[in-house]
Formats: structure tokens, C-alpha cells, sequence
């Protein structure tokens, strides 16, 4: 069982993101590779105070990097698009 702490690692800041939070209130989390949109859901609410509309996740594959010796392979990870109702707003910074 996830805690509400283990289940958000840390908020994801890009060029996408940011207009998606913009555009639609929604903002993007690196979350726990078994976490799932409930357990998403009620740590996001619990952690900030705010009301969750939609959860969206995707399973990202870990890109593999090449050195002169060997291919390392970086690990898989999770990300989760949460949007929240209008008026409601979490600050990053």
C-alpha cells in the first residue's frame, strides 16, 4: 500500500506542461510506477487542498544510453496528468 508521500515524486516543469496548465488547469506529476489514478487522485487532493477532475497516466519506457564500454539502460517511470476545477491552483514555486 502507497502512501500519499510515496505516491508523487515531483512535479514535472516543461515548455508542454506549462501551456498545458495554462490552457486547462492541468498539471503534470512524476508519479509512482504502481500508483493508480485513485491513489493519484486522493494524494493530489489531500497534499494541496484542491479538487481533482480528471487523472490521465502513461507509462514511459526508460531510454537506453550508450557509453564506449556498454548500453545502460535508465529506468521506466510514470507520469500522470491531473487537472484540476476552475479556480483551484497549486504553486510549484
Amino acid at each position: 500500500m502507497l502512501g500519499i508521500y510515496d505516491v508523487l515524486k515531483r512535479p514535472l516543469v516543461t515548455e508542454r506542461s506549462m501551456s498545458a496548465l495554462e490552457s486547462s488547469n492541468t498539471y503534470v506529476f512524476e508519479v509512482h510506477p504502481k500508483a493508480n489514478k485513485i491513489q493519484i487522485r486522493n494524494a493530489v487532493e489531500r497534499l494541496f487542498s484542491v479538487k481533482v477532475i480528471a487523472v490521465k497516466t502513461a507509462n514511459r519506457r526508460g531510454k537506453t544510453r550508450r557509453t564506449r564500454v556498454k548500453e545502460v539502460s535508465l529506468s521506466d517511470w510514470k507520469k500522470a496528468w491531473v487537472r484540476l476545477k476552475e479556480g483551484d491552483s497549486i504553486e510549484l514555486f
